[in-house]
C-alpha cells in the first residue's frame, strides 16, 4: 500500500468483536464439542480437553512434563503495538495458569493485507516479540495468512514438573478463592470503541492486560494451591463454573471484594457493557446466583470478558498468605480474596 506510516488507523473498526471477547459464546462452544469424540488418548497426556482447561500437558519424563496452548484474537485497541503486546501476553497466560514455564513461541498472524500498511503490521509483531523477550523466551517460527479481520496471537510452549501441574478441577471445599487482576476490560474495551475512554482508563487496560501472569509458575510448587486457571473471554463467572463443575462443588463470591478497575466500574454502573458479557449470561447464567434487586452493572462485571485477565486461584486457608505474597512480590497489587468453594453447585453472590 502507498498510504502514509504515519496514517491513523483504527485497528477495532477490523474486529466485530475485540481480544477475548470474540470468542465463541460458552453455551455455543460446548454444543460444538459435544459431536467430538474424545478417543486414544496417550496415558502420558496429563491434561487434554476434559476438563475445559487451560492448555493440554504431556508428560516427557519423572521429572518434565511439555505445557502446549494456542490463543489468538482481533483487535481490541487500536495502536499496534499494544495490540500485539496484549496478544501475546494473553496467550503465555495459559502456560502459568498450568504451573508451567514458557520456553519458545510460534506466531499467529492473519492480517488484511490490502487495508494495513504494512508498518502497522510490523508494530503488532514487535510488540508481541516484546512481550517474549520480557518473558525470556523466542518466537521460534509461525504461520501468516491475508484474511479480512487482523489476527494475532502465538502458539505457547512450555514446561512444567508433571507433580506441579495445576488443573482446574481439583479445588476442594473449604478453598479460599484468590484473583490476580482487577475486573472490567471488556467494558474499557467497549468504551474505547465508543471514543469515550479517557486517557487514565486507556493506561489502567494497558497496565493490566500486558501484565503477564508470571505467579502461576511458583504457584505450581506451593501444594496448597489445589486449582488455577486464568479469567479470560468467558468472564469471571463463567471460568469460575469451570473449577466448579470440574471439581462437583459450588462456590461462593463477595461482589464487595472483588477487584474492580476504577473507571470500568464507572461506565458500567452508566450502562456501558459488551455484548459478549450478555451471550455468557445467556450460557450459563443459570448456574450464577445474583441477589435479589442486584442491579445489571454488577452481573456486566462478573461476565465481563477479560483480555488478558488475571489468576484464580483455589487454595487452602492455610496457603492464603503465602500465594498472595507471591503475587505482591511480583507486582500484582490487586490480587486478593474474593471468596471460597463449598459444597454445592453453582455460583452463588453475595
Amino acid at each position: 500500500m502507498n498510504t502514509p506510516a504515519d496514517a491513523i488507523f483504527r485497528l477495532t473498526q477490523f474486529s466485530h468483536g475485540g481480544g477475548c471477547g470474540c470468542k465463541i459464546a460458552p453455551g455455543v462452544l460446548t454444543e460444538l464439542l459435544a459431536a467430538t469424540p474424545i478417543r486414544n488418548l496417550p496415558k502420558d497426556l496429563l491434561v487434554g480437553t476434559e476438563s475445559s482447561d487451560d492448555a493440554a500437558v504431556y508428560r516427557l519424563s519423572d521429572t518434565q512434563a511439555l505445557v502446549a496452548t494456542t490463543d489468538f484474537f482481533t483487535p481490541i485497541v487500536d495502536d499496534p503495538y499494544d495490540f500485539g503486546r496484549i496478544a501475546a501476553t494473553n496467550a503465555l497466560s495459559d502456560i502459568y495458569a498450568m504451573g508451567g514455564r514458557p520456553f519458545m513461541a510460534l506466531a499467529i498472524v492473519g492480517m488484511p493485507l490490502d487495508k494495513l500498511p504494512v508498518d502497522v503490521i510490523q508494530k503488532i509483531l514487535t510488540g508481541g516479540e516484546s512481550v517474549c523477550a520480557a518473558a525470556g523466551i523466542p518466537i521460534a517460527g509461525g504461520h501468516s495468512i491475508d484474511v479480512l479481520e487482523p489476527i494475532y496471537g502465538l502458539v505457547g510452549l512450555g514446561l512444567v514438573h508433571p507433580d506441579r501441574v495445576k488443573r482446574n478441577d481439583r479445588a476442594q471445599a473449604g478453598d479460599v478463592l484468590i484473583l490476580g487482576k482487577p475486573l472490567g476490560v471488556g467494558i474499557l474495551s467497549a468504551a474505547l470503541k465508543k471514543g469515550t475512554l479517557s486517557a487514565a482508563g486507556y493506561a489502567q487496560m494497558i497496565a493490566a492486560t500486558t501484565q503477564l501472569n508470571t505467579p502461576g509458575t511458583a504457584l505450581g510448587g506451593l501444594a496448597g494451591v489445589h486449582a488455577m486457571t486464568d479469567v479470560t473471554g468467558f468472564g469471571l463467572a463463567g471460568h469460575l463454573l469451570e473449577i466448579c463443575r470440574g471439581s462437583g462443588l459450588g462456590a461462593e463470591l463477595r461482589f464487595a471484594d472483588l477487584p474492580l478497575i476504577d473507571e470500568a466500574r464507572r461506565w458500567a454502573e452508566q450502562g456501558t457493557v459488551t455484548g459478549a458479557s450478555a451471550r455468557n449470561w445467556s450460557g450459563y447464567g443459570k448456574e450464577v446466583r445474583l441477589p435479589e434487586g442486584a442491579p445489571d452493572w454488577q452481573r456486566a462485571l462478573i461476565t465481563d470478558p477479560q483480555t488478558s485477565g488475571g489468576l484464580l486461584v483455589a487454595c487452602s486457608a492455610q496457603s492464603e498468605a503465602q500465594v498472595l505474597a507471591e503475587f505482591r512480590q511480583q507486582g500484582f497489587d490487586a490480587a486478593c480474596r474474593i471468596g471460597r468453594m463449598v459444597a454445592g453447585q453453582g455460583v452463588s453472590v453475595d
